[in-house]
């Protein structure tokens, strides 16, 4: 029996188009004579996760990611196509995570314990890990810090090394040098004067430990001439004191006595204070004398005479 040529174009045409839709779905990883478990995980974020990602256990592919749907709160729902019977606990983890640097990201599953298995349908726990490049951020941050510091740091060490700074530190460690060995010279020096001189230090030191021993000893006769001391002190200054008042209350005494005196008009004072008449007659003989100076005043030739040729005295007509 003769095939007709129209009967093998179809069946070639056939056969290309199932060989290609077994390929396109070989090719997104969807299983063509096996069956598959859907399970699904959500997610708050999906950075770097797309479809056809591989959802792993220990590195093994089990399954992929078949769908991503924006659920209305937010999150991400992801549709996971498991291929054949795998025995995952619902209590497994499907953990979003970094497989290289440039940020792809896998399903990892962090299968739990149990034996209550997941099956067609159910949804996971979900959990996202942090991207190697968010792991290595705060590094980054505190490199970041330490570059600068550096270069703070590599900049005062230029300007340490800068020639005039340099000559400046050589002046001061020659400096430091010179005053060291004054120094030196100057503790042997001493060093040469205590040995000289040791053995007056000893003596002069033998002698303050004798005067100090001296005065331990007598400390109590001198404590006792320092208190017969205050004591003769403090007579005297109260026989003075004693010897003042009574002096005083004398003058006091005697200066009544006076003025009880003057009061009765005995003596020359008390006359004079208490007699009237005496006090008059003084008054005049004021008068009389100061009436005599104004008449000197003027008529003095009444009472001067004199000859200028050394004649004798003429007397009044």
């Amino acid at each position: 029996m003769k095939i007709a040529n129209e009967t093998k174009v179809g069946i070639m045409a056939a056969f290309a188009i199932a060989l290609l839709i077994i390929g396109y779905n070989f090719l997104k990883g969807n299983a063509i004579f096996s069956s598959e478990t859907v399970l699904y995980a959500r997610y708050s974020h999906v950075d770097g996760l797309a479809v056809s990602k591989p959802v792993l256990i220990n590195g093994f592919q089990i399954g992929r990611v078949d769908k991503l749907q924006l659920q209305p709160d937010g999150t991400i729902l992801a549709t996971l196509k498991i291929k054949g019977k795998y025995e995952i606990p619902k209590t497994s983890i499907a953990r979003l995570e970094s497989t290289d640097l440039l940020g792809s990201k896998a399903i990892i599953m962090d299968l739990g314990t149990g034996e209550n298995y997941a099956k067609d349908g159910d949804t996971l726990n979900a959990n996202v890990q942090k991207g190697l490049l968010e792991t290595v951020q705060p590094v980054q941050k505190k490199a970041e810090l330490i570059i600068a510091k550096m270069d703070s740091i590599l900049t005062s060490v230029n300007a340490i090394l800068n020639p005039n700074f340099q000559k400046n530190v050589d002046r001061s460690f020659n400096s430091i040098a010179a005053t060291l060995a004054s120094l030196e010279a100057t503790s042997k020096k001493v060093d040469n004067l205590v040995g000289s001189e040791g053995s007056r230090i000893s003596a002069i030191l033998a002698n303050v430990e004798s005067i100090s021993n001296n005065l331990r000893q007598n400390n109590q006769k001198i404590s006792s001439i320092l208190d017969n001391v205050n004591s003769i002190t403090d007579q005297v200054a109260a026989a003075n004191f004693k010897q003042t008042i009574e002096n005083a209350n004398k003058a006091v005494a005697d200066l009544q006595v006076i003025v009880g005196k003057i009061n009765q008009g005995e003596g020359t004072l008390g006359m004079l204070v208490n007699d009237t008449k005496m006090y008059e007659n003084l008054n005049n003989a004021s008068k009389n004398l100061d009436n005599l100076m104004i008449d000197l005043k003027a008529n003095p030739k009444r009472y001067v005479h004199f000859s200028i040729f050394g004649g004798g005295n003429k007397k009044d007509k």
